[in-house]
């Protein structure tokens, strides 16, 4: 029984509470966990890597870049999304600390993660492929689970260890800065911690002799140099948790806050000015002889701004655009063991969202009222799901689930600037129809996993998911070229108009995975997982034939567009890749390892034969690795092949391949540790493939004046270095 209840995580480490990585730490005695069983396709990145990546970045979405199958949609310094298999920003779930944040702008700008800062970031587990209906829920591509580290406890009542950290970094491209520390009370019972964060950035650069390519490049308001309009940002975080252990039960209390006054971002016309952020979450967990209990209530309120940086043209013209946003989560879990082969987990899950978004008047067209965008808007879940694990055998794991969800949106009447016929038809014709919508989605998991010795593991797997339409794809209601520009969370460029006859999509993956390794997993080992995904009702979008929308937008094959979201079909295939291999060892050179990663995907619209939008490319990274004493060096060359294949109805603009190439170093002794680093070390020029439409300066609330097929670019040369200390 007791070996049973280590491994009742098996197939489900990043669980909606909690993960492997939340383990109790008890400082002064050995603590007896379990190595979660993760499906083939699910990656937990190590803590010696998190920590690598920390002096280069303030964005904890790059602490996944080196994961196979994810990549970036580039976004504010702070706020990148991420994609799983070619699948982005809501289509996957993200969980911070197990709460399901909820992005509060019609931009997306306020990401989930942008709510943890990576200093405090303790572990990451990325479900690609296969997710267990456990984790799952309105997604399709999988999940993200990050976690602050676990609390730590002492293992006698008369050791109270007081403890903490401070660090601060510096990077030279955008002359960033910041600093974070950490405070702990550890006892044996009780666990107080503080922890803070801060950083800012001014705008980034480009490689050297960076020209902007595309055909509107020519004659287009550049800054000057090589500089990357809109990039910059400042940011702080603070949290304070407190945590309460007695025997085998475990009660947490965190609350967090963010102060962000600023954040630009290169591929919106708006800027972010604000954003005022408090999040409670309240967990427990118990360790029983029949399993596991674990609840989690949460909430989150958000008060986000928006307006035109100083880089764009309309600076200081202003057209503040605001929104306030309530999130609330309650899940319940249970894990029982039935027998030394069977676990059974069963749960339930409710999570409300309400959001207000409104864009104050500020005279001419654009008054004497109030425009609302979405005016009490509500997207309200209710799940429930059971899952059954057996280990048949020491060579057979199966897996299967059922997960039932009802989805609810719906929003209130709306009004324009003023009673103009630009403002007032579209608004009448939105209030005159029935804008509640009710969704029954069922996710269905079936994975089974054969491991004919300790070299090898195989492991295949079925999944039906289904997500239903957010807010900004159901509501937003203007067909007015400046209105419905300003509702774009995909970073192109293109005007949106909502939907309200959206049907939820529903993904079907059929995924194959093979893992071998040496025995002790030390001298190499090489993982790869193939998948195809069919979506029916996959959201894209046709462009707009009516209201205010021209006839020229049916045929345009240049410029930005007005677009209206709509259910078609896509298909998604491809693979992943990585490996690592222990390439020699001494006592005078240390350790040298080899490390790989490849990635591919491929995305269609089956109704229409075009591409997907910003599927990333094949791309590829080779490390090598040195381990001496305290040192640690890595020599990276990354590489992305040309993007070609894209969305004409977007008129997405092709991006050219690149390489880069990044060293890094970090030394460590006793509580002190040096981290040196120089990225894109030959100063390359290149265009982020996932970045979108370079709309960092020029004309804001218009297509005037900002160039057309224009990328944004990536960035140039940048030396980093973090210094951390323990006390």
């Amino acid at each position: 029984m007791m070996f049973r209840l280590t491994t009742v995580a098996a197939v489900l480490a990043a669980l909606p509470f909690a993960s492997a990585s939340q383990e109790v730490k008890t400082l002064g005695a050995v603590t007896v966990t379990a190595t979660p069983i993760l499906p083939l396709g699910a990656v937990q990145t190590p803590v010696a890597s998190l920590v690598a990546q920390r002096a280069a970045t303030s964005d904890s979405a790059r602490l996944l870049q080196d994961t196979p199958g994810v990549s970036l949609y580039g976004a504010g310094g702070v706020s990148s999304l991420p994609a799983i298999h070619g699948l982005a920003d809501d289509r996957i779930r993200i969980q911070v600390d197990g709460m399901d944040l909820m992005a509060a702008c019609p931009n997306h700008m306020n990401s989930a993660l942008s709510y943890i800062d990576p200093t405090r970031v303790g572990s990451i587990t990325v479900f690609a492929g296969i997710t267990p209906v456990s984790v799952g829920g309105d997604s399709l591509g999988g999940t993200i689970a990050v976690n602050s580290a676990p609390p730590e406890f002492s293992d006698q009542a008369e050791n109270v260890i007081a403890k903490g950290v401070l660090g601060t970094f510096y990077r030279s491209n955008g002359n960033a800065s910041g600093f974070n520390v950490g405070v702990t009370y550890v006892g044996h019972i009780v666990n107080l911690t503080y922890s803070g964060a801060s950083a800012k950035s001014a705008n980034t650069f480009a490689g050297v002799d960076f020209k902007p390519a595309g055909p509107g490049a020519v004659g287009g308001p550049w800054l000057g140099a090589n500089e990357v309009g809109s990039t910059h940002f400042n940011t702080e975080n603070h949290d304070i948790a407190l945590a309460l252990r007695l025997d085998k039960q475990l009660l947490q209390l965190s609350v967090g806050t963010q102060n962000l006054p600023f954040e630009g971002f290169p591929n919106q016309r708006m800027d972010m000015t604000g954003n005022n952020n408090t999040q409670i979450n309240l967990r427990y967990r118990g360790q029983f002889d029949w399993g596991k209990l674990q609840a989690r209530y949460f909430d989150q309120d958000t008060q986000h701004f928006m307006d035109m940086g100083s880089d764009r043209f309309n600076y200081g013209t202003g057209m503040p655009m605001n929104t306030t946003a309530k999130t609330r989560g309650a899940q319940l879990q249970t894990d029982y063991v039935l027998s030394e082969r069977d676990v059974i987990k069963a749960g339930l899950e409710s999570h409300t969202y309400t959001l207000y978004d409104w864009w104050p008047a500020v005279g001419g067209v654009m008054g004497p009222r109030t425009f609302w965008n979405v005016d009490f808007g509500t997207r309200d879940r209710l799940g429930a799901f059971a899952e059954w694990e057996a280990q048949w055998s020491p060579q057979w794991l199966s897996l299967i689930g059922l997960r039932t969800e009802t989805v609810k949106t719906d929003a209130g009447p709306v009004q324009g600037y003023n009673a103009q016929a630009i403002w007032a038809t579209d608004a009448a014709a939105f209030n005159a129809q029935n804008r509640q919508r009710s969704d029954n989605n069922f996710d269905f998991t079936a994975l089974a996993r054969y491991t004919p010795a300790d070299t090898q593991s195989f492991e295949a797997g079925f999944a039906r998911k289904a997500h239903s339409p957010n807010l900004y794809q159901r509501y937003p209601w203007s067909t007015q070229a400046m209105a419905s520009l300003m509702n774009n969370f995909v970073g192109d460029g293109n005007a949106y108009i909502g939907n309200l006859n959206l049907q939820p999509e529903v993904a079907h993956t059929v995924s194959v995975s093979g893992d071998w390794h040496d025995a002790v997993q030390t001298q190499w080992g090489v993982k790869a997982t193939a998948y195809v995904t069919w979506v029916q009702d996959f959201i894209d979008a046709q462009r707009c034939n009516f209201g205010q929308c021209g006839a020229a937008n049916l045929t345009s094959t240049t410029g930005f567009v007005s677009l209206q979201y709509v259910n078609q079909s896509a298909r998604l295939q491809g693979l992943d890749l990585s490996g690592n291999v222990l390439l020699g060892s001494s006592s005078n050179w240390g350790s040298f390892k080899g490390k790989g990663v490849l990635s591919y995907v491929n995305g269609s619209n089956t109704s229409t034969g075009d591409g997907l939008y910003n599927i990333m490319p094949l791309n590829a990274k080779l490390a090598l690795e040195q381990r001496i004493d305290g040192w640690t060096s890595t020599a990276e060359v990354q590489w992305v092949a040309a993007k070609t294949n894209v969305s004409r109805v977007r008129n997405e603009a092709p991006t050219p391949g690149y390489s880069l190439l990044n060293v890094r170093t970090s030394f460590e002794i006793k509580r002190l540790r040096l981290d040196f680093g120089i990225e894109n070390l030959l100063n390359r020029a290149y265009t982020l493939p996932l970045g979108g439409a370079y709309l960092g300066q020029g004309a804001s609330m218009t297509s005037l004046g900002i160039p057309w097929g224009v990328g944004v670019p990536g960035m140039g040369r940048s030396v980093n270095l973090a210094l951390s200390l323990r006390f």
